[in-house]
């Protein structure tokens, strides 16, 4: 059985980048029938936060990752990780190791300064025939493990193609700390091991640890996974993804009105392809989703893409889920609304890009009539000798009419023709009225969404003065 996992650090949110893997990892294991793992990756106890877990469980809940285990905590471990070092301690496939820091600064600046790459040089790495020193007193050792002197360790990554490392070019990682907490990257050996991992997708950035877990899972006997180590997303300008390209807190995306499920289907497309396909649904994205269309080169983020398909998505949306998700962007609705909330999602939703764009024009039906400066500017510029009395018999003989749409455009028309004006005239005064804005949908529909003596009150607000 195919089994995947998404692993964070809770030592920040969950980011754009780390939501791209979590999806493609999701998406594998669905795909394919398996199962999904949450582990958080909790070793650095410095650094980790519990509301940094809490952030990226919510992040998870939010994109609709749901997962079949976990979440598994490395802290809650420990035992374990302590049982296989000692394990491996016992068999010689790691060792204790005396040397102090000072003396690998000094070990690390005499091989640099011979033109050598630094690293551990095996002082006290046990070989048949080596004299090992006493241990210095008071000293506590690290753990190491032997990796392999010579060979090479590699693997076919499914999506770089085969990747190799000469073992001359890896020293003896440390797998326990002085302290005896283990390392990242045993921690992780150890999980990958115990959980069954089958296919590891991850960022490209854990190139350089893969030889080296590769190398302790085999001298565990354990086997080893599938890598699939994804490119880096960039920004649109061709430079490492920053905050000023996106790269927050997947929440923020949230905050910031859009749609779980339109992030989710533009992560999908960043490395990823289906044919030319590219707006899909997640049962769809799941279906399709294959690690051999991922591709090798970096993908780079582009917000008006993902803007697009935000209001792709709050188009197509139903009216009572907006009505779900924007009810809380409001600071009051009264009791009673009128109008219905759902109605006024139907009239705006094809108008926006966001759920805040969405809250704030549904704002100003259960808000008092607009009075900013900038309201009453466009009324002044509207509202001339022509159209005010217009717009007087309009309000006249509308308190007479079916308020409906098709009632309340006839009469607008019949009006306009009295008076000899060209819609305009009499449209954008009763638009900047209504809602002190310059664009709304038609001015019919916008009047039959307003309770009939609301809207009315609004316009007779502007005749004589253009005081709103």
């Amino acid at each position: 059985m195919v089994r995947t996992r998404f692993a964070p650090s809770p030592t920040g949110f969950l980011h754009i980048g780390g939501a791209r893997t979590a999806l493609f990892s999701w998406a594998y294991a669905r795909c394919h029938g398996g199962k999904f793992i949450l582990r958080i990756e909790d070793s650095d106890v410095a650094r980790s936060t519990s509301e940094a877990v809490e952030g990226i469980l919510q992040a998870m809940d939010w994109l609709g990752l749901d997962y079949d285990e976990g979440p598994f905590y490395q802290q809650q471990r420990m035992e374990r990780y302590r049982e296989v070092i000692a394990q491996m301690l016992d068999e010689g496939s790691a060792y204790h190791c005396y040397t102090s820091p000072e003396e690998l600064e000094a070990m690390r600046e005499a091989q640099r300064a011979r033109g050598e790459k630094a690293k551990y040089d095996g002082r006290w790495r046990p070989e048949p025939g080596k004299i090992l020193p006493p241990p210095p007193a008071g000293v506590l050792p690290v753990v190491r493990f032997k990796n392999p002197l010579d060979g090479s360790v590699a693997w076919n990554d499914r999506v770089k193609g085969r990747i190799a490392f000469c073992n001359t070019e890896l020293d003896d990682l440390i797998i326990a700390r002085q302290d005896g907490t283990p390392t990242y990257n045993f921690c992780v050996v150890v999980d990958d091991w115990d959980m069954q991992i089958t296919h590891i997708i991850r960022g490209d950035d854990h190139v350089n640890n893969t030889p080296r877990q590769i190398n302790i899972l085999r001298a565990l006997g354990a086997p080893v996974p599938e890598y699939a180590h994804v490119s880096m997303i960039l920004g649109d300008d061709g430079q490492k993804l920053s905050k000023r390209h996106g790269a927050v807190n997947v929440m923020e995306y949230e905050a910031d009105g859009y749609l779980p499920q339109a992030l989710t289907n533009y992560l999908a497309r960043l490395g990823w392809s289906h044919g030319d396909d590219e707006i899909f649904s997640m049962e769809q994205f799941r279906a399709w989703f294959d690690l051999d269309h991922i591709t090798p080169s970096a993908a780079q983020f582009n917000t008006e893409k993902l803007d697009w398909l935000n209001a792709h998505y709050l188009k197509t949306a139903d009216d009572e889920d907006l009505v779900r998700l924007v009810r809380p962007r409001l600071a009051q609705i009264p009791a009673g609304e009128q109008p219905p909330l759902a109605a006024v999602m139907a009239l705006y939703k094809e108008r926006v890009a966001n759920l805040n764009e969405l809250a704030n024009e549904a704002a100003v039906f259960y808000t008092d009539a607009p009075t900013s400066p900038e309201s009453c500017a466009l009324c002044a510029q509207h509202l001339d000798e022509q159209s005010r009395p217009a717009l007087a018999e309009f309000i006249a003989a509308a308190r007479e009419i079916s308020w409906e749409a098709p009632a309340i455009n006839a009469l607008i028309k019949q009006t306009i023709t009295r008076h000899n004006l060209k819609m305009p005239r009499l449209a954008m005064p009763m638009r900047v009225l209504l809602t002190g804005r310059a664009q709304t949908p038609s001015v019919d529909a916008l009047l039959a969404l307003f309770p009939r003596e609301m809207a009315l009150e609004r316009l007779e607000r502007g005749i004589g003065s253009c005081s709103l």
